[in-house]
């Protein structure tokens, strides 16, 4: 069975609809990137699985469990966590201050700060400075952090790499890796397709709120996500007809 089910998701700002009627499974540890340019609907999707959006409808499904309506505080403790685009931390606290707020959602587990710190070796000589003096490597690293002090099922992660330099942005995915290798569930929106084709297990592409391409990555091609995310396959169809 699969982990997370979505379908036929809905969801809609006033009339306009941001996403539009998108299905899909997760499998049990499989990392998924999303993929798609600006304004395509992922992040709107992303909130609508944690629970931030509501949905017009379709449904959502968390190990069985029909979440759809279900608000964000119960989603976490469901085993459901997101680290938003920005990070959101608290900067007035110290980092593991920021890190104990996710054991909040009283979820038993593996992760504690302990963990954190040796995932994020670059937090440990900080871990008692207060957040908002802190790079912006080191403010991500603690916003995925504190998702995993909550012990999720699924971990969402909604654009790593904003706003990070390259080599801090080759320091948090080095920091990842040994998460990615541990079987834990992942949603990612990244936009550099590189780096979301080498962590990938499977490629969703979306295009004005649908989803243009689900696919796993090793039978797809950067050409094929590429035509995807700027609707070319589309047009070709259109042309062909």
């Amino acid at each position: 069975m699969s982990i997370l089910s979505v379908k036929d998701l809905d969801v809609r700002y006033g009339q306009f609809r941001a996403v539009r009627g998108v299905s899909f499974d997760i499998a049990r540890g499989e990392v998924l990137a999303l993929v798609g340019a600006n304004g395509a609907g992922k992040t709107t999707l992303l909130r609508a699985l944690a629970g931030a959006n509501p949905v017009y409808a379709g449904s959502v499904h968390l190990n069985g469990t029909d979440i759809t309506q279900m608000p964000s505080h119960r989603r976490v403790a469901a085993g459901l966590a997101l680290v938003p685009e920005g990070r959101r931390l608290f900067l007035d606290m110290t980092i593991e201050e920021n890190l104990s707020l996710g054991r909040t959602a009283g979820r038993e587990g593996e992760w504690d700060i302990d963990r954190v710190l040796e995932t994020f070796p670059n937090l440990v000589k900080r871990r008692h400075a207060l957040t908002g003096t802190m790079s912006g490597g080191e403010q991500q690293a603690t916003a995925i952090g504190r998702a995993l002090m909550s012990n999720p099922d699924i971990l969402i992660l909604d654009e790593v790499s904003l706003g990070l330099s390259p080599l801090v942005v080759d320091q948090v995915y080095a920091s990842l890796d040994g998460l990615l290798k541990t079987g834990t569930t992942i949603i990612l929106v990244e936009q550099d397709l590189t780096r979301a084709m080498t962590v990938a297990d499977r490629v969703i592409c979306m295009l004005e709120g649908r989803v243009q391409l689900d696919s796993a990555m090793t039978n797809t091609s950067r050409d094929a996500i590429t035509d995807a995310y700027f609707g070319n396959s589309r047009r070709k169809e259109g042309l062909s007809a």
